[in-house]
């Protein structure tokens, strides 16, 4: 909504309702799902859908920003962790979203749709530095590790992942691969 104003409790509900179901449509049916379609499964009418979301860009706008916020949250709540597996956690879980939103970065990328995301990734990156010293501290990570270098391999892996035909079982190997030079020999 383009409102500062805070969101009645049923209005939130609703949004939350939207997003979710946006995020199942367009995983299921790619580029080819419509407003219409997310509404259904939302199970409110397409006028709330365009109150909170005047455009399909602004849905999958939000989409991406709720992702984020999502992420930061895992993030944050995994530094308080098991340091020998909080990185690892992570990292498995953003290559599956990647996955998971495939179509919708497709959407966002053939409308040419500039989603603002420099502080949530900026505030990701800080709490990424903490989950790899955490795992460098529990002996999970090797010494040498930088922080620019594990960015660089959950940008590649989530980029490969976001451009397709990764199956389940690629990703594990995949990521099978990128830990086990992450790890102390």
């Amino acid at each position: 909504m383009s409102s500062d104003r805070p969101l009645r409790a049923d209005a939130r509900r609703n949004r939350e309702r939207i997003l979710a179901a946006a995020e199942k449509v367009f995983a299921d049916k790619g580029s080819a799902a419509s407003t219409e379609e997310v509404a259904a499964a939302a199970g409110v009418a397409i006028g709330t859908v365009f109150r909170h979301f005047p455009t399909k860009a602004d849905l999958l706008a939000a989409i991406v920003k709720d992702l984020l916020a999502r992420l930061q949250a895992e993030v944050i709540a995994l530094a308080g962790g098991p340091g020998e597996t909080a990185l690892f956690t992570f990292f498995t879980d953003l290559v599956e979203q990647a996955a998971a939103k495939q179509a919708v970065v497709e959407l966002l990328a053939a409308d040419g749709i500039d989603v603002r995301v420099a502080e949530p990734v900026e505030s990701l990156r800080r709490a990424v530095g903490t989950l790899l010293r955490n795992a460098k501290r529990a002996g999970a990570v090797r010494a040498d590790v930088r922080l620019d270098e594990v960015l660089a391999l959950m940008t590649a892996t989530s980029q490969g992942a976001l451009l397709g035909g990764w199956s389940p079982s690629l990703c594990r190997r995949t990521l099978a691969v990128v830990f086990a030079g992450l790890r102390p020999v």
